[in-house]
């Protein structure tokens, strides 16, 4: 599923992976306190879905990942691999068959991902971090990224036959 039009302007990708990004970062921010640590509910990770529908979102996704992280306090590791998760997320997003499938690859590299370095860099029990990271996850991409993104198909699909 693609709402994308062949050869559209690198313009128009570039504005709308920035607008992403913006808004990635700015939700993680403005929820800071549930966004960072080795238990997480990132309202923010809604948006992995996105790539799902645009492939906007994926430079996008990774790009708010990487600018968010610089302020969450754990450095160098969290702003590379946290970003390098969610870029691989978003890029399988992109291929998934429906929306359904397209929230487990967030969720299942971030809770592998995020959850090792974190229990690295607390020093608490890898098991349980990738576990409460997963969950996190799974709430988040699959109670607002999914109701989030068939919303929004609904209506451009709305839009594209009313054009």
């Amino acid at each position: 599923m693609s709402f994308r039009e062949k050869g559209r302007a690198l313009p128009g990708f570039l504005a709308k992976s920035a607008l992403i990004a913006a808004l990635y970062a700015l939700l993680v921010l403005a929820f800071s306190p549930l966004s960072f640590g080795p238990v997480q509910f990132r309202v923010a990770e809604a948006l992995t879905l996105l790539p799902w529908l645009f492939p906007e979102a994926i430079p996008g996704l990774f790009v708010g990942c990487l600018v968010s992280n610089l302020f969450g306090g754990l450095g160098i590791v969290d702003m590379v691999f946290g970003s390098l998760a969610t870029l691989v997320a978003a890029w399988l997003t992109r291929r998934m068959p429906n929306v359904f499938w397209a929230a487990v690859p967030p969720v299942l590299i971030n809770a592998v991902v995020v959850g090792t370095y974190l229990s690295f860099l607390l020093n608490v029990p890898m098991a349980a971090t990738i576990l409460y990271v997963g969950l996190g996850q799974a709430g988040v991409c699959f109670l607002l990224g999914i109701p989030l993104v068939t919303l929004l198909a609904r209506v451009l699909n709305q839009k594209k036959t009313n054009a």
